[in-house]
């Protein structure tokens, strides 16, 4: 048989088995709160494989490895501060946020949170914090489409027409009957595909060449500062791009599609085994993806091999290195981290649509079922948009993933750190916070460039958003009122479930 035959046959395999899953999830689905957050039953092998797969994305297998490739040791630093940031994020944010969104009157979404922890009745927290959301991610799962489309192009010499609607209808299968049950059960084999692919590949390509003398020489005869950690020398432009790319562990406070998934927990106690799962995987994840794109500079330099784009630098090596049926599990695996994002993106969008936007519209309660309903529709309508944006790929992708990081860690972040850590945080003062960082990121990352405008636009969207949240909620903080009361023993009662549930955890 071709290659070919052998990578569809891989492919239809991973696809049958996606869809499979998306089937049990939908049969374990009976209610609203089931379908949006998996009925807080999440375990934590599950929580935190789902966290890491609906995170990377694409980039951990192509993105990362062929920044590496292309520019040398210096994208590092990215891999690191990301580390730092999920290991904060788990440790201070999972087991707090799992307690008190329970607490707050079981808010089941980001939105609903940070709306019923500061008792904002006016509701313009939830609602706009719905809609940036909606509009960030509906754009964000096109621009994944457009990476399924185009890996079809590169990888088959297919039609990306034909591509983009089966990676979205695959994944629109599983997640629309699934839910949120359907994309972490998925997200757990496509987490599972992306780490076997990134420590085995660059082991073969060690093997290939020799040792690991052989892959130092291959790389630094290339180019010597291609092991340089701060790419040719440390200069002011080097050290604006090191504290950006630090940086983005700071956009892990506020992903909506990652912490979902510390609020789906069974309780907040077993928000220390998922961390160690979790950063486990990760670890491991990046240094194969660093060493891959590494590697890779080495193994086609001494092969005589041209690499026309950067970023198949894992693909290409797979299908040179492995049986062609193992290389189309690779294949799947790169799909695993697009469709992984994709469908979590599309079930928070979801949520946020029907949970902290039509509930508001339509006053009297609806049933239980009708919401879950409602929520498959919102996911199929938000598909739909997404599909329409990406047939046009050139107007798509717009660096989304860094952008829509950027927004997303600038809006959310610091209110999700106040609003777990701080007492006095108002509604007000959230509101202000929000809406300042969104607009302080989305301006600098757009009409601003050069100099220290070059530095990453989460660092003044965020930092704007942290200082104006705490100065606007002093101005207008209220004790001894009978929201602050509800307030104060909320807070209260959560570091007090958190302080029990670990201790029985440790015991």
């Amino acid at each position: 048989m071709s290659n070919h035959t052998w990578f569809i046959i891989a492919l239809v395999i991973y696809f049958v088995a996606m869809i499979g899953i998306g089937v049990y999830g939908a049969l374990k689905t009976k209610n609203h709160e089931d379908y949006m957050l998996g009925g807080r039953n999440l375990p934590p092998a599950v929580a935190a494989l789902s966290a890491g797969a609906s995170d990377m994305s694409g980039w951990l297998v192509m993105g990362l490895p062929g920044a590496l490739y292309a520019t040398g040791l210096v994208e590092v630093w990215l891999a690191i501060g990301l580390t730092i940031g999920a290991y904060l994020n788990w440790k201070l944010v999972a087991p707090r946020l799992r307690a008190y969104t329970e607490i707050a009157k079981n808010s089941i979404t980001v939105p609903s949170f940070l709306s019923n922890r500061t008792r904002d009745r006016t509701n313009i927290l939830r609602v706009a914090a719905g809609i940036i959301i909606l509009v960030f991610f509906t754009l964000y799962v096109s621009s994944g489409m457009v990476a399924g489309g185009k890996f079809f192009q590169s990888a088959f010499d297919g039609d990306y027409t034909t591509g983009l609607l089966l990676v979205a209808g695959v994944t629109l299968l599983y997640t629309l009957f699934g839910g949120f049950l359907g994309a972490s059960y998925t997200d757990v084999v496509q987490g599972l595909l992306m780490f076997a692919a990134l420590l085995i590949i660059p082991v073969l390509a060690i093997v290939s060449i020799g040792d690991l003398a052989a892959v130092a020489e291959g790389i630094t005869t290339v180019g010597a500062e291609n092991l340089d950690w701060f790419g040719g020398g440390l200069t002011a432009a080097s050290v604006i791009g090191i504290i950006s790319s630090l940086a983005w562990g700071l956009g892990y406070f506020g992903q909506p599609h990652i912490i979902v998934r510390f609020m789906a927990l069974r309780n907040p106690g077993e928000a220390k085994t998922a961390r160690r799962i979790g950063m486990g995987w990760m670890i491991l994840s990046l240094l194969g993806a660093v060493a891959s794109g590494l590697i890779g500079i080495a193994w086609f330099s001494i092969n005589g091999i041209e690499l026309p784009d950067a970023e198949t630098v894992v693909l290409v090596l797979s299908q040179n290195l492995m049986h062609p049926f193992v290389a189309g599990l690779v294949l799947s695996a790169v799909l695993a981290a697009i469709m992984s994002t994709m469908s979590s993106q599309m079930i928070v969008s979801s949520s946020a649509l029907i949970e902290d936007i039509a509930r508001l519209i339509f006053k009297t309660k609806l049933n239980e079922r009708l919401l879950a309903w409602l929520g498959r529709l919102a996911v199929l309508a938000i598909a739909l948009i997404a599909i329409s944006i990406a047939f046009d790929s050139e107007a798509t992708i717009l660096e989304l993933v860094g952008f829509a990081w950027a927004g997303f860690g600038s809006a959310f972040g610091p209110l999700i750190i106040l609003s777990l850590f701080w007492r006095k945080l108002t509604n007000i003062g959230a509101i202000v916070g929000m809406l300042s960082g969104a607009v302080v990121a989305f301006v600098w990352g757009t009409a601003l460039s050069g100099g220290i405008f070059d530095l990453y636009e989460i660092v003044p969207g965020f930092l704007i958003n942290l200082v104006l949240a705490v100065v606007v909620s002093i101005a207008t903080f209220k004790a001894d009122t009978d929201s602050d009361k509800e307030i104060q023993q909320e807070f209260t009662d959560t570091g007090s479930i958190v302080l029990t549930q670990v201790k029985h955890k440790q015991a």
